[in-house]
């Protein structure tokens, strides 16, 4: 058995094309797509998080929406960007999502990726410190956001309030419990993945990481996740650790499929950049009749490691036809591989 998710960018733009023409239709059908997909099984519903763009970059009140709205299925990001975060803020907001949707928040957090703008945190009023990277910056302001999810109190009570407090140190309101053990962090590199597990993060591995060894894409992501476990195993955390990779994965079953996908280009890994130093290898997507699909998915090293997939989905399209693109992934492909 294998969770089985959905991930949308949350694209929109006033394109004939498009079902999602304005933010609003991207926020609504989002909210209409995760109640659909609970009804069929899914197991989770994640959003991607990115500023200055025609993108969702605002989680919070989208997930606190669906998970009134829902009652099972797993709500989540893939990625924050910490360097755009207020940890504290942060933690109320995330506190008030996950109390709404009664404990199932799973957020992936991150240092970033690049971004719309030339450093766009500064914008939202961030500066690294003196001798800081903007990715430690990330980085520690995830630390942060950790530690005040722990529900501690550390904050001096005024000895004159509006209200009265509670006996000792404050901490942030509303506080969620167990939220602290449904941070994910997403790693593109093997040393991340590392520090990660080492601090107590389920693992989000996306469609790239930076190419450490020059091997096929999903060779690298499986050797990635090993090593994530063994400092798991190592940190003597004692829940069990988390791991999930996103893949675009279309069924060819009806015309319609094969005239949107049935061209699909990128059947082999990609190179590029992401940063001017950094090589990155991004992972093919699959695109075939069942059958096939099948059998290409079964040599994919990194989603055997994995209990979660996260199904990219071409959220202009509408709502309409990805339910049927992740129902026929139910249908047609899960159970042959076991995870159904």
């Amino acid at each position: 058995m294998k969770k089985i998710g959905f991930l949308s960018f949350g694209h929109w733009a006033n394109h004939q094309g498009y079902a999602t023409r304005t933010a609003a239709d991207t926020l609504l059908q989002s909210i209409d797509l995760a109640v659909a997909c609970e009804e069929m099984g899914l197991d989770g519903a994640y959003f991607r998080v990115h500023h200055f763009a025609a993108q969702l970059g605002s989680p919070f009140p989208l997930l606190s929406a669906i998970g009134a709205k829902t009652k099972k299925i797993e709500i989540g990001t893939g990625v924050i960007d910490m360097r755009y975060e207020n940890p504290m803020y942060m933690v109320e907001d995330a506190g008030a999502a996950d109390l709404i949707s009664g404990g199932r928040l799973q957020l992936g957090i991150s240092r970033g990726s690049p971004e719309q703008v030339i450093d766009g945190w500064r914008y939202f009023g961030y500066e690294p410190a003196n001798g800081e990277t903007d990715a430690e910056m990330g980085r520690r302001k995830a630390l942060e956001f950790l530690d005040k999810l722990k529900g501690v109190g550390f904050a001096k009570p005024n000895p004159n309030p509006m209200f009265p407090n509670s006996p000792g140190l404050l901490r942030i309101e509303p506080h969620s419990e167990g939220l602290r053990d449904r941070i994910w962090w997403g790693a593109a590199s093997n040393a991340t993945a590392v520090w990660a597990a080492e601090k107590g993060m389920h693992l989000q591995s996306s469609t790239l990481k930076f190419d450490e060894s020059g091997k096929p894409f999903h060779i690298q992501q499986a050797e990635q996740i090993r090593l994530y476990k063994e400092a798991w195993k190592k940190a003597g955390h004692k829940r069990e650790p988390r791991v999930s990779v996103s893949r675009s994965i279309f069924a060819l079953v009806t015309d319609q499929d094969k005239y949107y996908f049935g061209q699909e280009t990128r059947r082999s890994d990609q190179i590029g950049y992401i940063e001017p130093d950094k090589r990155a290898i991004f992972g093919r997507s699959y695109a075939a009749e069942p059958d096939q699909l099948i059998k290409e998915l079964a040599a994919d090293e990194a989603i055997q490691e994995a209990d979660t997939l996260l199904l990219t989905i071409p959220n202009t399209l509408g709502v309409e036809y990805n339910i049927h693109v992740l129902s026929s992934i139910l249908r047609h492909v899960a159970p042959g591989l076991g995870w159904r």
